[in-house]
């Protein structure tokens, strides 16, 4: 594993927040709804210790316009960040798709070593971070050397993600991915797939072994489980994945294509959403990322177990995968939460903004995700606040006492936030803003993006530049 811990977090100036740091915001959004003179005291564990509404400015807190509630970014893979604007060419076959997609990315990671992946991760997280998330639900599946032996510790790269969170300070919940077959029939992996696989013992190692390496991380950190999906894992061996961690995360991608809903049935007997929920016990634990492909009736049964169905709107849009049936599944009490994905672009609001937008260009009406007493901008970005707490498996997504102080600040001096307060400053951001407008963030009371930049920006990013170029040169 390399040095980076000499430069991490708990020797810089964001180390978890010292005793009586106070935050004050003019407009904050509360659990019961908008508040003004808002008081936030942070606590030295990076919790919110007190909130009180109607005050005046405390003598030296840290004043911000707009405070909110920080997502967690509940759906990553870090290292397909350094392939953005790599895959825009049509390839050989007529009709590009996904699946031609799918085979650039296999040749693009056979070039990744360690020293790139953690360059790579944290350049990612770090843009995270400045995008106004708190977290990085890390779906991280690349573990093997090319060729598939593994490293010398079988930790490695998880290793590595662990290192980029301790240079970034962002909090992390790490899901070491199950890869075990190349499809349905139990195919070997193919040349582009063998870093990722492990059968089930290895499997059961390489997570005590990731757990290990999220020791040296503040007690935030958390570990999950994410068998990849139908395709990848054995019907028989998707339920002892699951019981590695029986409290913990377990995500898994779901119904994102028709190509995989087909072989799906084709093999056992039932679409995605249906075999999942005959033989597997749905809850709250589980995470169901992309479900682009759900009929109406999946869509219903699926809201009901309580599982967060993880978006990713940009990757979705990106890689043609369809729409989620969000107005039906919100209507019906699911819950929803964004990520990045392949990190083609990291932009929360753009995250927000593409799913209402997929919605109105489906339903050809405006306003779609909204209701009666909260605008879209609101109902998106609470779904996103609650879903990915929930998603991460962390104790985050209000602006309470006892809850970790995941907060983000928007700019209120902003030309796009001119006059404007609550809903409508939301809706402001989302739809007629952007990422720009995120002033400050603090990550469980690590107050790592200040003035709109992370606070080790330069450093991350000639790191990352330095490996783009090598990876361009190889």
């Amino acid at each position: 594993m390399s040095s980076a811990k000499s430069g991490d977090l708990a020797n810089s100036p964001a180390a978890p927040a010292a005793p009586a740091t106070v935050l004050w915001a003019k407009e904050a959004l509360l659990p019961e709804g908008w508040a003004a003179d808002v008081t936030v005291e942070l606590s030295a564990d990076g919790r919110i210790s007190a909130v009180r509404t109607g005050t005046s400015v405390p003598a030296g807190a840290t004043r911000t316009e707009l405070l909110l509630p920080s997502p967690a970014n509940l759906h990553s893979h870090a290292f397909q960040r350094a392939m953005a604007g790599l895959t825009e060419r049509r390839g050989p076959d007529p009709r590009d798709s996904f699946w031609t997609w799918r085979q650039l990315m296999f040749r693009f990671l056979d070039q990744l070593t360690p020293e790139d992946v953690e360059a790579i991760a944290a350049f990612v997280q770090m843009e995270m971070l400045e995008a106004g998330y708190a977290t990085n639900v890390e779906f991280h599946y690349l573990h093997h050397q090319p060729g598939g032996v593994p490293y010398a510790s079988l930790g490695e790269m998880s290793e590595r993600i662990a290192a980029a969170a301790s240079q970034t300070g962002i909090g992390l919940t790490l899901l070491p991915v199950f890869y075990q077959y190349g499809g349905c029939d139990k195919r070997p992996l193919g040349p582009g797939q063998i870093r990722f696989g492990n059968d089930i013992s290895r499997f059961t190692d390489l997570v005590d072994a990731a757990e290990k390496a999220l020791s040296h991380l503040p007690a935030d950190a958390r570990i999950g489980v994410a068998p990849h999906s139908l395709r990848a894992v054995a019907a028989e061996d998707l339920a002892r994945a699951a019981s590695l961690r029986p409290d913990a995360p377990l995500h898994m991608h779901l119904a994102e294509q028709v190509a995989e809903v087909e072989e799906v049935l084709a093999h056992r007997g039932a679409r995605p959403v249906d075999w999942l929920l005959g033989n597997a016990e749905v809850d709250r634990r589980w995470c169901l990322i992309h479900c682009t492909q759900m009929l109406e009736t999946e869509t219903l049964s699926l809201a009901a177990t309580g599982a967060v169905a993880g978006l990713c709107p940009i990757t979705e849009s990106s890689l043609g995968d369809g729409i989620f049936d969000g107005v039906r599944y919100l209507g019906a009490g699911g819950v929803i939460g964004v990520g990045s994905d392949s990190n083609i672009r990291i932009s929360l609001s753009e995250e927000l903004r593409t799913l209402e937008y997929s919605q109105r260009l489906r339903d050809r009406s405006r306003a779609v995700l909204a209701t009666s007493d909260r605008s879209t901008g609101r109902v998106l970005f609470e779904a996103a606040v609650a879903g990915g707490a929930q998603a991460a498996g962390r104790a985050s997504g209000a602006i309470a006492p006892g809850q970790l102080a995941d907060l983000v600040a928007l700019d209120g001096q902003s030309v796009h936030l001119a006059g404007r307060k609550g809903d409508t400053a939301l809706d402001a951001w989302v739809f007629a803003g952007d990422d720009r407008l995120v002033q400050d963030v603090w990550s469980a009371g690590r107050h790592v993006v200040q003035a709109g930049r992370h606070i080790r920006r330069d450093a991350i990013a000639a790191a990352y530049i330095r490996t783009v170029s090598r990876l361009r040169d190889a």
